[in-house]
């Protein structure tokens, strides 16, 4: 054995001690291959979860959970021409308070191995992002080397805020340091508020309605005016649903940003260089006014793709990505959101 075949030797050996488990994402070729961002599949370990830690989903959210199989994903999938899936878990959030804190760890555990089994199984169909047990930082922590090292994670799922503490706020700081160690992708996922008006108002009985897309606004201005993006920039995040209301609020919370920091209330924040080193994945209603909403504040390189199956029925969803498709094609920029943008974002 010559010298140069030992040093490669001695590194492969190397990497594989560091390396564990993890060889989904080595093992991977996204090269031409129509990626969805935002997909969720109702594991039995999610489901179960939900019950020992007294989370009741349809009281939480105002919608039942939808019902999945992992054989109506694939023929969605096929339908829709999508290659790939990316599958993070559904809301609600897995913390029910510092009291069950433990068992909110153990069932992020559960759910993390049996969705790396399912893409296991199927490993040119899905991929996923690990769920945490956020804002448990320690239990977050661990969660993210075992589900990135052990099982293949391709990054994380955090929820725009966590039994009411949100993304940006310091607390959450050292989980966005790990997550920045590794240069990981981070995909983000409506929560609702703590506490809402709930009654005879009707964007308190459905979440989706109003609270996703207001929830996943205050996430990102709260990350933007704390620094936490500025901070830890080796993080991809991708917020859903086209962005929800930061067209709107990327003006206005320009000129509140900027009388706060003249107040000495904040920090110096130009918002609009933090929204460029984000991506957006297109779930909810993209086509005809969204999309281009979207990209008065952003760039085309941005956007990736988003389904949220099975939160829309297939039919319906089929429907929406065969409007989106013909507007791409129109625009020559089907491989650049479905497969370019995709790729440099993994």
């Amino acid at each position: 054995m010559n010298r140069r075949e030992f040093l490669k030797l001695s590194t492969f050996a190397a990497m594989s001690m560091f390396l564990g488990d993890f060889k989904l994402v080595e093992a991977k070729n996204f090269s031409a291959k129509k990626i969805d961002f935002h997909a969720h599949a109702m594991l039995n370990s999610y489901v179960e979860g939900l019950k020992k830690l007294g989370i009741d989903a349809q009281a939480e959210e105002g919608f039942p959970l939808p019902k999945w199989s992992v054989e109506s994903h694939l023929k969605f999938m096929e339908d829709a021409g999508i290659d790939f899936t990316i599958l993070s878990m559904p809301t609600p959030h897995i913390y029910n308070g510092a009291k069950n804190e433990k068992l909110s760890c153990e069932v992020a555990r559960q759910i993390n191995e049996e969705t790396a089994a399912l893409c296991k199984k199927y490993p040119d169909k899905f991929g996923f992002v690990a769920v945490l047990p956020m804002p448990a930082v320690e239990g977050s922590i661990n969660e993210i080397k075992y589900s990135m090292e052990k099982l293949g994670a391709l990054g994380v799922k955090v929820a725009s805020n966590s039994d009411g503490v949100y993304l940006g706020n310091e607390i959450l700081n050292p989980i966005f340091e790990e997550l920045n160690k590794r240069n990981s992708l981070v995909i983000m996922h409506p929560s609702p508020a703590r506490t809402l008006p709930r009654e005879k108002v009707i964007t308190g009985k459905v979440m989706a309605l109003f609270e996703y897309p207001a929830d996943t606004t205050r996430a990102v201005l709260n990350l933007l005016a704390n620094g936490t993006l500025e901070k830890f920039s080796k993080i991809k995040l991708v917020v859903p649903h086209c962005g929800s209301f930061l067209p709107y609020m990327k003006q206005r919370a320009g000129a509140m940003f900027h009388m706060l920091a003249s107040m000495k209330m904040m920090p110096p924040t130009d918002i609009s260089s933090g929204l460029q080193n984000l991506y957006f994945d297109l779930a909810g209603d993209p086509m005809p006014e969204e999309m281009d909403i979207l990209l008065k504040i952003v760039n085309v390189n941005q956007l990736v793709y988003g389904s949220d199956f099975p939160y829309v029925l297939a039919p319906i969803l089929l429907k929406k990505k065969s409007a989106l498709d013909a507007e791409l094609a129109q625009r020559n920029l089907t491989e650049k959101i479905y497969i370019d943008n995709a790729k440099n974002l993994l």
